[in-house]
């Protein structure tokens, strides 16, 4: 028994990458995500607290005409938050403990910073895409 070729139904036309976000955009998202990278690596002497910088101007500078970079450049910004506030506390721990904490510190940092590098990599990997990243444990604290 065959099927008349009028009731074949032709498959979805497939989105293309990124759907209706222009590449402009996704290259600023991405951007937004990668530049947390590139000032913890400028500022490795002082824990990388420059982490911040990147994702702040790219929000400041985007948020008002590129919607889309400007959610990832908060994304990013909200997740290097969280992940300093994770580190301080590590490190108020280790100082009130008289060193002991440093047990738990530094694997914890160890684990910390691997899980922060891949996160902040899938990210920027996933903006230039087009698709709205989400860390899977971040404070939203700029919204």
């Amino acid at each position: 028994m065959s099927v008349p070729p009028e009731s074949v139904v032709p498959p979805p036309p497939s989105e293309p990458i990124g759907g209706d976000i222009p590449a402009e955009e996704r290259t600023w998202g991405m951007f937004a995500h990668l530049s947390a990278l590139l000032g913890a690596l400028l500022t490795a002497s002082f824990w990388g607290l420059a982490c911040f910088i990147g994702p702040l101007a790219i929000w400041l500078m985007k948020k008002e005409s590129m919607p889309f970079a400007s959610d990832q450049a908060k994304e990013a910004l909200n997740f290097n938050i969280t992940m300093a506030i994770g580190l301080a506390v590590l490190w108020v721990l280790s100082i009130i403990t008289f060193g002991i904490g440093f047990i738990i510190a530094i694997p914890l940092l160890g684990i910390m910073w691997l899980a922060w590098l891949v996160l902040t990599i899938i990210a920027g990997m996933k903006a230039n895409e087009g698709v709205r990243y989400r860390y899977p444990f971040a404070l939203r604290l700029i919204k």
